[in-house]
């Protein structure tokens, strides 16, 4: 027997979704290859590692900045000094397509707001009427359902 058991991790490790690396091995594999359970337990295994071990470097790289927040270039130096260089261009590569998401999604939350056809202060003036009238609803609905004496 192996030293490696693929059994469930224990709840309250932190992992990746197990159903996710699954999905992503299928995908990274040819149609006519397949791949065992234990396999694919142990390509997670290996992921958490991957991915504690470059959190941590990168949490020591922050620490020895006086730094609080684990930041792109901590994780991009975390890389070098571990060894990965040869991946730190695809990881900016990947960095900046996620940033640029991110502006689009930002984007399309402002665009909602206009699409609604009313100014901010409009909207603000709206929700406070709304509350003044649910304040007004809960203070009738007090007043004829007092609360008992026995409680």
């Amino acid at each position: 027997m192996s030293d490696y058991e693929g059994g469930p991790a224990a709840e309250d490790d932190l992992s990746l979704p197990r159903a996710t690396v699954y999905k992503l091995i299928a995908e990274m594999l040819p149609d006519d290859v397949a791949c065992a359970k234990d396999t694919r337990d142990l390509l997670l295994d290996c992921c958490n590692e991957f991915i504690h071990l470059i959190a941590s470097e990168s949490n020591e790289i922050c620490e020895k900045e006086a730094k609080k927040t684990i930041a792109a270039e901590h994780v991009l130096a975390a890389l070098r000094e571990l060894g990965f260089e040869k991946y730190v261009t695809e990881v900016k590569e990947a960095y900046s397509e996620h940033r640029q998401q991110q502006i689009k999604d930002r984007g399309r939350k402002s665009t909602k707001l206009n699409q609604l056809g009313m100014s901010e202060e409009e909207l603000q003036r709206s929700q406070e009427l709304l509350f003044a009238q649910a304040r007004m609803r809960l203070q009738n609905q007090t007043i004829q359902d007092p609360p008992s004496a026995n409680g």
